[in-house]
C-alpha cells in the first residue's frame, strides 16, 4: 500500500522501531505507541486510515487539503492542526506547511503533503533514543520543535528590515522600497497562521484533556515562545512599515525638487522662448532689423525679463 512516509513504534524509552508497511498493517494497541506518518496526496493514504479504525469524520479531516491551526478534542482523541515554516533549500519560509495529527493515548496517525524539518528531527530523536516516551509527549514535542524552527525564521525577517533600513539611509532606491514591502508580506504570511497557532496551544493547555503535568509545562513554555513571536512580527511590521514610508516620502520629496527645479526653469524661460520666437520669424516689419546694434539690445532685453522673473520668484519665496 502506497500513502505511508515511515512508521514508528515507540519503545517508551525515548526511542522507536522502524516498522515496514506490513508490520504496521499488523499492528495491535497492547504491541506498544505507534507513529503512522501518511502523505495524503498519495491513494492508498484513506486505505491506511479505514485499517486502523479511524472514523470517516476524522479521516476526512486528515486527508482534507486546506487547514488553519487549530485543535479539537474529542472523546476519543485529539485532533490538531499545525503549521511549520518551509525550510526547504530554494523554498520561501512563509509558504508554511500543514501537518495534521490525529492523537490517542496508543496511537499518532499524522498527514502531509511536503516533508517537514520538525518530522525529520523527531525521527532523528527517536533514532538517538532521546525522543518522547508517549503519543501526547510527542505531540507536544512536535509543537516544540515547530516554533523552534519559526524563531530562526522570525530572527532572520528582524535581521533583513534592520538591514533594508540601514541601507535605506544611506541609499534611495526603489529596489529596496519593493524589499521592504515583500519583506512585509513575509511578516503577514507568517502571522496568518501563527495567531490562530497560538489559540490551538492555547485551546489543548486550558482543556481539562490528555496532558500530563510535564506536558503540560513544555506546552506552556512553547506558548509563551510563541507569543513572543507574534509580538516581534508585530514589531517587525511596524519597524517595515515605518522604513518603507520613510524611503517612500524622501523618494517622493527628491522628485519633488527636480520637478520643482524644472518648473522655475520653465518659468524663466518660457517668456524667453516667446520672444526670440515671435523676434524670430522671416517676417518684414521686424523691428531694428536694419540696426547694428539690434542683437545686442535684444540680449539685454532678455536678460531685463530674466532678472525680473528671478525677483518675482524670490519675493514670493519660490526661490
Amino acid at each position: 500500500m502506497k500513502g505511508l512516509v515511515h512508521a514508528q513504534l515507540l519503545d517508551g524509552q525515548g526511542g522507536a522501531q522502524t516498522l515496514t508497511a506490513d508490520q504496521a498493517l499488523a499492528w495491535q494497541p497492547g504491541q506498544g505507541v505507534l507513529w503512522l506518518h501518511l502523505d495524503y496526496t498519495l491513494p492508498d493514504a484513506e486505505s491506511w486510515l479505514t485499517h486502523h479504525g479511524v472514523s470517516p469524520l476524522i479521516a476526512e479531516a486528515l486527508l482534507t487539503q486546506e487547514t488553519r491551526p487549530r485543535a479539537s478534542l474529542m472523546r476519543d482523541g485529539t485532533l490538531v492542526y499545525l503549521r511549520g515554516v518551509n525550510l526547504t533549500p530554494g523554498a520561501q519560509p512563509e509558504d508554511m506547511i500543514a501537518v495534521r495529527l490525529w492523537v490517542t493515548p496508543e496511537r499518532i496517525i499524522s498527514t502531509q503533503r511536503r516533508p517537514l524539518r520538525a518530522v525529520a528531527d523527531m525521527l532523528s530523536d527517536l533514532s538517538e533514543g532521546a525522543g518522547p516516551t508517549h503519543a501526547h509527549g510527542l505531540l507536544v514535542s512536535l509543537i516544540d520543535r515547530l516554533t523552534w524552527n519559526m524563531e530562526d525564521v522570525v530572527d532572520q525577517v528582524e535581521d533583513q528590515i534592520g538591514g533594508y533600513e540601514e541601507v535605506g539611509l544611506l541609499r534611495q532606491s526603489r529596489a529596496v522600497r519593493n524589499d521592504i514591502g515583500r519583506v512585509r508580506r513575509r511578516v503577514s504570511v507568517l502571522r496568518r497562521y501563527l495567531a490562530p497557532q497560538r489559540d490551538a496551544l492555547s485551546r489543548l493547555l486550558d482543556a481539562s484533556g490528555p496532558l500530563g503535568d510535564t506536558e503540560r509545562g513544555l506546552l506552556r513554555e512553547v506558548l509563551d515562545r510563541l507569543l513572543r513571536l507574534l509580538e516581534d512580527l508585530d514589531t517587525a511590521r511596524e519597524h517595515a512599515t515605518i522604513a518603507q514610508e520613510d524611503l517612500s516620502n524622501r523618494l517622493a520629496d527628491d522628485l519633488n525638487r527636480r520637478m520643482y527645479i524644472l518648473a522655475v526653469v520653465s518659468i524663466i524661460f518660457l517668456p524667453l522662448g516667446v520672444l526670440t520666437g515671435l523676434l524670430g520669424v522671416n517676417l518684414a516689419g521686424i523691428p531694428a532689423s536694419e540696426s547694428p546694434y539690434a542683437f545686442a539690445g535684444f540680449v539685454g532685453i532678455l536678460l531685463t525679463v530674466v532678472a525680473g522673473i528671478s525677483l518675482v520668484l524670490k519675493r514670493n519665496r519660490w526661490l
